[in-house]
């Protein structure tokens, strides 16, 4: 009962961030072992892959909607998971900083739909792609490029220090991968990489309105919360908890009192979030102490 405690205490810590990446992992894990079982029997696996990855073909979508979300969580290899995962996690520690969770739920899996859906038009509009057979997208490497380019075009000139780079400029990272993507279109995997694109332009036009105040995403993330009513418990139906009754219970200088003292620690919490982001508009993320990280951190999940 112990172990099954903390094991539910880590899932409940977790970032979003961290969520995306374990789901990625276990179903990596889970089709690979699918795979192998296809291979120890003699039975095809692809057919099955067949109806989770995302087509080129608008056809053949019209029967499997649901590819489109679920494409973005398989991976061709290690390589390909490994690269995405880091990708994640590295653009998560900074998005969750500004952004809340639900605006990086929003990210990912409306990155990865503008994505897929960039791909499908590619190969239905350009003569290079005319003749090809049968072609099939698949990885999160879209959803993944909008997180980076969202959260570099929010914070372009944030500093942050890589291996052998040293500092350099958030957006110089997402610059890089994105002129690594169109200048492999003619080499490998063009629809990969359009679709890449895809995932990235929606990143910079979703981050950009979010600087201007409009949240063009707002539909989709209502529906984000009306799935999530689906599986919550307790509250579903929005009534108060007991706890938040007795505490209105109690008397109205005793409440006043609470809430005064509230508000101050939330006023002392905010002045000092702030002067850890004027800190890191400075001097750069690597420049805070391991407790101002990890008091942003939590500060972060809390929101």
């Amino acid at each position: 009962m112990r172990s099954r405690d903390n094991i539910r205490a880590k899932i409940a810590m977790a970032t979003v961030s961290e969520k995306l990446i374990a789901v990625n992992v276990i179903a990596f894990v889970l089709f690979f072992f699918f795979k192998t079982l296809a291979f120890l029997f003699s039975f095809d696996a692809d057919s099955i892959l067949e109806w989770l990855v995302f087509p080129k073909e608008p056809g053949e979508f019209l029967f499997k909607p649901w590819s489109i979300i679920t494409y973005a969580f398989l991976h061709s290899g290690l390589w390909h998971l490994l690269s995405n995962m880091l990708i994640l996690y590295f653009s998560g520690v900074y998005f969750l900083t500004y952004f809340s969770p639900k605006k990086l739920l929003n990210f990912y899996f409306l990155g990865g739909i503008f994505g897929a859906l960039v791909y499908m038009a590619s190969y239905n509009l350009f003569p290079a792609f005319q003749g090809t057979g049968r072609s099939y997208l698949i990885g999160a490497s879209a959803a993944v490029m909008a997180i980076l380019v969202g959260i570099a075009t929010h914070i372009p000139h944030m500093r942050v220090r890589l291996i052998l780079l040293g500092s350099i400029k958030l957006w110089w990272i997402a610059a890089f991968l994105v002129v690594l993507d169109v200048i492999q279109i003619p080499i490998s995997n063009p629809g990969g990489h359009l679709a890449h694109l895809g995932g990235a332009g929606f990143g910079y036009l979703y981050a950009k309105q979010l600087g201007k105040g409009n949240n063009i995403a707002s539909g989709f993330e209502k529906l984000l919360d009306w799935i999530g009513s689906m599986f919550s418990s307790g509250n579903a139906s929005g009534k108060r908890s007991n706890l938040k009754t007795v505490h209105k219970r109690k008397s109205a200088g005793s409440s006043s009192g609470r809430y005064s003292g509230g508000m101050r620690n939330k006023k002392e919490e905010q002045e000092k979030i702030d002067a850890i982001l004027d800190k890191i508009g400075k001097s750069g993320y690597d420049s805070l102490t391991k407790q101002e990280k990890d008091y942003l951190f939590n500060a972060g999940k809390d929101n």
